[in-house]
């Protein structure tokens, strides 16, 4: 039986607002220093609770100055990493569940309930998006340890079926000695506070201090956890107001309102003074959006006029125009300032942005880092093993080699799997045979698929054929798949043959979300990273860009998940997150809100989360910041801008700046597709150039025009230009002159 939760006992130092994040470093080294000088640096462990950031926290540490005269080692790691090594020491035998794995029990153990299937999860069940929105929610509910016969409230029927199946789940795991990586904190916190075979004392024996940072965003089970580790060691812990994200998203309220009478809490005033590092010029627009404070307000005391707090604003016509205005930018940066790539980050709204914004960088001529694989759907290296697996099974069903390969006389509907398969493997297989098939089959799939890996040259083909990143990523998803092959044949979730491996490489490329796997990977030449916008709290590069900032993405219209309509989370007190804040908890977690000015709360609660997202990644940047935006369609002809309200917000606010950029090129046109898209573009923007002057009663220099067409001209004539390329500069005449048909 689990004693007692241990209170937090020690100290919390609050930051009072967000700070730059090389001011938040120093602040967090400074205590990290004292800590180390007065216990030693390995007796001092730095648990941050998140593990992004983790290396540049890891770097910051390392510089600290020993008073000693030796170098630091700092031990620096996450809480869902040191909860997981705990967890290890008191059961090495326990697996812990990959992705893949569990994406197969739990769909097992769904299609196995005995209870029914509320009506609206059938219907819903069709979208694509349905089993990844199951997935978080259990995943969410499991970190939180919410089960099914604990609620005091009778859940909503489609929670209370979704609990029911997830308890189920988990004594499946249970049973087969598994673990998902979910369930290792709520688990580690049980045996911890059970002190089972000594598992607590051993733990904290090695400990001396524990500096917790990143405090704002410890939710209920991680203080537990934190409890638990420290109750005979020295705790501090160091934290952000108005920073929280990831906690306040399932609980309301300021983290000195949860933390007992145990930990006394200090407020720590933030200036200038705070780092060595001059302030950045967009340091009050990160301010107004994490705390509401004007500069005119933060500024009443002062009597000498300050130039205003100013970011860069990027304008562009489509989301794909947007990127390529970030390209040109960042190339003009370079020379400006003498930076390097890994100098400069570009954030996206959400995660499964990430690979297109990548993808169109690289393609501007942009060397892009690696934060994580693409979905296996997007994998072609993936597609190609899963048709040599499809006729596989085709084969070990006993089709016949003539009914498999004859497509003249097979009566298969058009799209037919086998179609699709061999149509694949033909294209990307110089040398694709059936005897090329079957000698690569044999008892084990595993020992089959590397036959293929051989015998075909894959790697060797995504080397020849592949960028550098590109070729990377394919490598780790030829591995996820072998590794499938090899869970296939150890597990008796499905069978050890070609069936039950096609069976679960289907479901995982089905409900495979994009970027959930990290690969850390940086070219060798290094990269811009791109990145959820999440990602930058603690980070620090030089230049910042914030990509979709229109109001569909800050705030958006679809706040915590896709799986229920907004009117029924309202009425969902058991959902694993914020769904009916009161206006007092509004007003209590946002300084950012007026109680006067809520109008819907869980509206108005869910969208200042997604402000204060901005906030925090604005903070990221030490010199450049840039608010990107595009334009969107609005019917027929007419476009608009649909900004995001906070840039509206920041317009409208004295003592802040928006600068645009330059519609002007700053840097030279890098990529093959940026100069072809640059030439086609040229002729309709001419004429369009000339018709805005003559609508507007102005005169336009066609002098300057027909120069520009005559080098096209002897550029189509006599350059070395491919045919299709001429074609289609020609087009773009025709298309800009009302010519839209050609009559030939």
């Amino acid at each position: 039986m689990a004693s007692p939760p241990a209170p937090l006992e020690g100290t919390c130092k609050l930051l009072s607002e967000p700070v730059p994040s090389d001011a938040l470093f120093e602040r967090i080294a400074s205590e990290y220093a004292a800590l180390a000088d007065e216990y030693g640096p390995r007796n001092v462990l730095v648990l941050k609770r998140h593990p992004a950031g983790l290396e540049s926290l890891t770097d910051a540490l390392s510089g600290v100055d020993a008073t000693s005269g030796t170098p630091r080692s700092p031990r620096v790691e996450s809480l869902p990493e040191h909860a997981s090594k705990v967890l290890e020491e008191y059961d090495p035998t326990l697996d812990r569940l990959e992705y893949e794995e569990r994406i197969e029990l739990i769909s097992l153990v769904i299609d196995g309930a005995s209870r029914d299937v509320p009506d609206y999860l059938e219907r819903a069940a069709s979208h694509e998006s349905f089993a990844r929105d199951v997935g978080q929610l259990l995943l969410e509910a499991t970190r939180q340890r919410l089960r099914r016969d604990e609620f005091e409230a009778e859940p909503h029927d489609c929670l209370a079926f979704l609990y029911a199946m997830n308890d189920r789940f988990h004594a499946e795991l249970e049973a087969r000695g598994y673990v998902e990586r979910a369930d290792v904190i709520p688990r580690t916190v049980d045996l911890l506070e059970a002190d089972a075979d000594g598992l607590q004392t051993r733990v904290t024996d090695a400990v001396d201090a524990v500096l917790a940072v990143e405090f704002e965003e410890y939710r209920r089970l991680d203080r537990r956890y934190l409890g638990a580790l420290t109750h005979d060691s020295e705790l501090v812990c160091l934290g952000e107001r108005h920073a929280s994200v990831e906690r306040t998203r399932i609980e309301p309220g300021r983290i000195e309102d949860h933390v007992g009478d145990g930990l006394a809490v200090e407020v720590l005033e933030t200036g200038p003074e705070d780092s060595e590092n001059s302030e950045p010029p967009h340091r009050e627009i990160t301010r107004f959006l994490a705390t509401g404070t004007s500069p005119s307000a933060a500024r009443a005391d002062e009597t000498t006029e300050q130039a205003p707090s100013r970011a860069r604003r990027i304008r562009a016509r489509t989301a794909r125009g947007q990127v390529k205005r970030v390209a040109t930018e960042i190339q003009a940066l370079r020379g400006r300032h003498d930076w390097t790539y890994d100098d400069v980050a570009v954030a996206v709204p959400r995660i499964e942005r990430v690979p297109e914004t990548r993808a169109q960088l690289r393609e501007a001529g942009i060397p892009t880092a690696t934060i994580g694989t693409p979905s296996l759907a997007e994998d072609p290296a993936v597609n190609e093993l899963y048709a040599f697996v499809t006729l596989q099974c085709a084969l070990e069903r006993g089709s016949g080699r003539r009914d498999l390969f004859d497509t003249t006389t097979s009566d298969r509907d058009a799209g037919d799997p086998l179609d699709v398969s061999l149509a694949r493997l033909q294209a990307r297989v110089d040398e694709f045979s059936p005897d090329l098939l079957e000698s690569c089959a044999g008892s084990s799939v595993s020992r089959s698929l590397e036959r293929w890996l051989h015998r075909t040259d894959l790697k060797g083909r995504i080397a020849r054929d592949e960028a550098w990143v590109d070729a990377r990523e394919q490598y780790e998803g030829v591995r996820r798949v072998l590794e499938i092959a090899r869970f296939v044949e150890e597990t008796d979730l499905v069978g050890p043959d070609w069936q039950g491996l096609r069976r679960m490489l289907r479901r995982t490329i089905q409900y495979d979300a994009p970027y959930v796997h990290a690969v850390e990977t940086q070219p060798p030449t290094g990269g811009v990273t791109v990145c959820a916008v999440d990602d930058l709290k603690y980070d620090a590069r030089e230049a910042v860009f914030l990509l979709d900032l229109i109001d569909d993405s800050y705030p958006g219209e679809q706040f915590l998940t896709q799986l229920f309509p907004t009117a029924w989370l309202r009425e969902m007190p058991t959902y694993p997150a914020v769904t009916d804040p009161t206006r007092a908890e509004l007003t209590a977690t946002f300084s950012t809100v007026a109680p006067e000015g809520v109008g819907d709360p869980f509206e108005t609660y869910h969208a200042q989360c997604s402000r204060r997202r901005l906030a925090l990644a604005s903070r990221a940047a030490r010199t450049q910041l840039y608010c990107c935006s595009y334009e969107r369609g609005a019917g027929g002809l007419r476009r608009t801008y649909d900004e995001s309200r906070y840039l509206h917000l920041l317009d409208s606010t004295p003592g802040l700046e928006l600068a645009s950029i330059d519609d002007e090129p700053t840097a030279a046109i890098h990529g093959e597709a940026n100069a072809l898209e640059a030439l086609l573009a040229q002729p309709h923007g001419e004429l369009e150039r000339i018709l805005r002057e003559a609508s507007t009663g102005g005169e336009a220099d066609l002098g300057t025009t027909e120069e520009l067409f005559e080098e096209i001209a002897v550029v189509l004539e006599d350059g070395d230009i491919d045919d299709d390329l001429a074609e289609a500069v020609r087009s773009q005449f025709e298309f800009a002159t009302g010519e839209v048909i050609r009559n030939e």
